[in-house]
């Protein structure tokens, strides 16, 4: 029996290969996961950076420490739920194409994915925020990356808005699952 194609795999077709062999683990995950690690978030500072992270559940604290990530994943649907220091933030990934689509709180991103030097990168395209488009010239400036040594995937998010600052900003690692026997050889 063959398993089946991830999202990340379905919406990068053959760039999926160029990715670190930890970041195509993580992505290649099936069923549910808890992964920990540790992370660092910086909390927005203006009234407004904290206005629209309290809208979208990221973090509104700053500090360092454990992370617990649960997945849920299916080829069709997941689910990330991150337990911060402070908080705990919720999405959901499907597809639309070739793109990815988060939808987070009140906000509903569509990225775009690419693989370099082993790492991968979430442009994003479109945003819906309360279902209205975001016009071009309000989109955040978002960086989304992950990358991968040993049985590690490093993250590292920033949301942010011209004029009102950063919306969210961590970054960190999880602990991935050591493969079983056969599996993941590279």
């Amino acid at each position: 029996m063959t398993p089946e194609i991830s999202m990340y795999e379905s919406a990068m077709g053959e760039c999926f290969m160029r990715l670190a062999a930890p970041v195509q683990q993580f992505h290649r995950l099936h069923g549910h996961h808890v992964l920990r690690g540790e992370v660092e978030v910086h909390a927005p500072r203006s009234i407004l950076a904290r206005l629209l992270a309290r809208l979208l559940g990221t973090p509104l604290r700053a500090g360092e420490g454990p992370i617990k990530f649960e997945l849920d994943a299916d080829p069709l649907v997941e689910t990330w739920t991150r337990y911060f220091p402070s908080n705990v933030l919720t999405s959901t990934l499907q597809l639309d194409g070739n793109y990815l689509v988060e939808k987070v709180g009140a906000a509903r991103l569509t990225f775009e994915l690419s693989a370099s030097e082993g790492r991968l990168h979430m442009y994003l395209r479109r945003l819906q925020f309360f279902g209205i488009a975001c016009p071009k010239w309000l989109m955040p400036i978002i960086v989304a990356e992950e990358s991968g040594i040993d049985h590690r995937l490093y993250f590292h998010i920033s949301v942010q808005v011209r004029h009102i600052g950063v919306i969210a900003r961590y970054h960190g690692y999880l602990v991935l699952p050591e493969p079983l026997f056969g599996e993941g050889a590279a």
